[in-house]
């Protein structure tokens, strides 16, 4: 992907949309992501999928599941497994926090994007998440809708 496509992205190397339409986001955390090498490069051409992915704490550490990264495609006999399990770097007063967050009922630690900073590092961001239901998500869609139509009426209005 080249540097406009990322710019089109807003600086994201990729969003988890299906979140926003399936979770209310509580809170925000960033992580730093542990990544062997052609998983970078895959990553920077904006090529990994969040899609189903969920973050779990296991013996203190964090980790996040099902992250799709499809094979670098000049990587030779180093490429890497596309769904293994990635551990998350934070702070360990961050990470028995959201421990506890976690283990309350309904809540969920869910990948919400994934990005640069200006250093370069890649850096996701987490979203501790409770489920909406049918009629929550159903209300996210008229909602959405109405406000497509009323911008549309507006710019319609100073098009003349």
């Amino acid at each position: 992907m080249s540097s406009e496509g990322k710019k089109r992205l807003g600086g994201n190397l990729t969003v988890n949309r299906k979140a926003a339409h399936d979770y209310f986001v509580l809170e925000r955390y960033e992580a730093g992501i542990e990544l062997v090498g052609t998983e970078v490069k895959v990553v920077r051409n904006g090529e990994a999928g969040l899609t189903g992915s969920y973050a779990q704490i296991k013996d203190g550490q964090l980790f996040l599941n099902q992250v799709r990264i499809p094979p670098y495609a000049f990587g030779n006999r180093f490429n890497h497994d596309s769904l293994r399990t990635r551990r998350l770097l934070m702070h360990r007063r961050e990470i028995m926090k959201l421990r506890a967050l976690s283990e309350q009922k309904g809540l969920s630690l869910i990948p919400l994007r994934m990005y640069l900073t200006p250093k370069g590092r890649v850096k996701v961001e987490i979203g501790v998440c409770r489920g909406k239901a049918q009629e929550d998500k159903r209300e996210t869609i008229k909602r959405r809708d109405a406000d497509l139509e009323a911008r549309r009426a507006v710019a319609k209005h100073y098009r003349g």
